[in-house]
């Protein structure tokens, strides 16, 4: 299925032939002029000997000189992955090929990172951010400078030409030499934003795996080495493969044994990141389901302290409020107090029911469980009843006590 998006195409590919089982995850692989769509179904082929989907971009020649090219295709691009892992959230491992990581990829970054105009809603790119698991980059990054339209405009199949490949060349890299002159004004701060914007998937977690090979002469192996050592440098878990002798796009087809045990490798360990991941949320919404109970008893807590305080208030507020401490079992056979209540007239004063957590908590701190050896004695009254204080007796002295009684 081929879906059309400003500023290129991009389409699902599957071979289904070469695994049956379960799908592990989607690899997006982005891919400029650089490369040839027919050399792509070799990547394609071996992410689905893997189990992997593979979801393939093709940008446009311009969109490296039209970065708002690049993110109408990127916004396209990301829409269609969400209404995918709304279906089946999976890993997802981002595949640079050449200039794809200029011509569409880092604008998927600054629209995740919310630097585009262009806006995905707060679940959508939570959504994305949770699925990314792993980067790779094969002949990536290329550095663009201001010779970027001389070195690319020439196609491979235009330089196998015999005979007039001459003549083409010169057509070619004078046509790619009038754009870098036409934006060679606007290339200083989009190289600048281009890198900074690499360095900063790295706070997207996942492993990177880095191809390259030191007769690339498109993409030069002290870029891509700086680059993979920026990355190691912020934190990132980088792994770097050189070779010596494959050429620009060209690591698979020469070194098909080490390419495959390397993105395999790759490929793994973004579904062990994946799981991490997902393991992280679930404790993180278990402790938040928790913080919300422990907020809701506080909240209850608090509540009930200000009607007890509102209670409070209430009592002895007139000359006939008296306020009954709560009792235990006692409460309710002892006939003292009954008689009390019986000689009160009027409506019932404002009590605590000793049958509640707060009333036995109030006994128990309040009333003495022993009373026994304590002197009573009335030393006041309040609103015309008297008063009665109990001060605990220590032992004492019998010699003292018989010195008092002679007194």
């Amino acid at each position: 299925m081929l879906s059309n998006g400003g500023g290129g195409r991009f389409y699902w590919a599957r071979n289904q032939s070469l695994y049956t089982g379960k799908l592990k995850g989607i690899v997006v692989i982005f891919a400029w002029v650089s490369i040839q769509e027919i050399h792509l179904k070799n990547y394609v082929n071996l992410y689905s000997s893997l189990g992997w989907n593979s979801l393939v971009c093709l940008s446009d020649f311009l969109n490296p000189f039209f970065p708002e090219r690049a993110t109408s295709l990127a916004f396209a691009l990301l829409n269609e992955l969400v209404e995918e892992l709304k279906i089946r959230p999976c890993p997802l491992v981002l595949a640079a090929f050449s200039g794809g990581s200029k011509a569409c990829m880092y604008k998927i970054f600054q629209v995740i990172e919310g630097a585009c105009e262009a806006q995905l809603s707060q679940d959508d790119t939570r959504l994305i951010r949770n699925c990314i698991s792993g980067h790779i980059y094969d002949s990536s990054p290329v550095d663009f400078t201001s010779d970027l339209g001389a070195q690319f405009t020439l196609h491979p199949t235009i330089r196998r030409i015999p005979g007039s490949a001459k003549l083409v060349s010169l057509i070619a890299k004078g046509v790619g030499s009038g754009l870098d002159a036409l934006f060679l004004t606007r290339f200083g701060s989009h190289r600048t934003e281009y890198w900074q914007t690499l360095y900063s998937s790295v706070s997207l977690g996942g492993p990177f795996l880095i191809l390259c090979s030191e007769n690339d002469d498109l993409a030069p192996y002290s870029v891509i080495c700086s680059f993979a050592q920026r990355l190691q440098d912020l934190g990132g878990n980088v792994k770097f493969v050189k070779w010596n002798g494959s050429p620009h796009v060209g690591h698979y087809k020469h070194y098909p044994i080490q390419y495959r045990a390397a993105v395999t490798e790759l490929l793994e360990h973004a579904v062990s990141v994946y799981s991490q991941k997902i393991q992280g949320l679930g404790e993180r919404s278990a402790m938040e389901g928790m913080h919300d109970q422990i907020s809701e008893l506080i909240c209850d807590l608090q509540n009930a302290a200000v009607n007890s305080n509102q209670s409070f208030r209430r009592v002895a507020q007139g000359p006939n409020d008296h306020f009954f401490l709560p009792s235990s079992a006692e409460y309710s056979s002892n006939k003292e107090s009954g008689s009390l209540q019986d000689e009160q007239k009027g409506p019932a004063p404002p009590s605590m029911s000793a049958h509640t957590l707060l009333g036995q908590i109030l006994f128990d701190a309040c009333v003495p469980k022993n009373i026994e050896g304590w002197d009573i004695k009335f030393c006041g009254s309040l609103n015309g009843q008297p008063l009665a204080s109990a001060q605990k007796r220590s032992p004492l002295n019998p010699i003292k006590r018989i010195c008092r009684s002679k007194l």
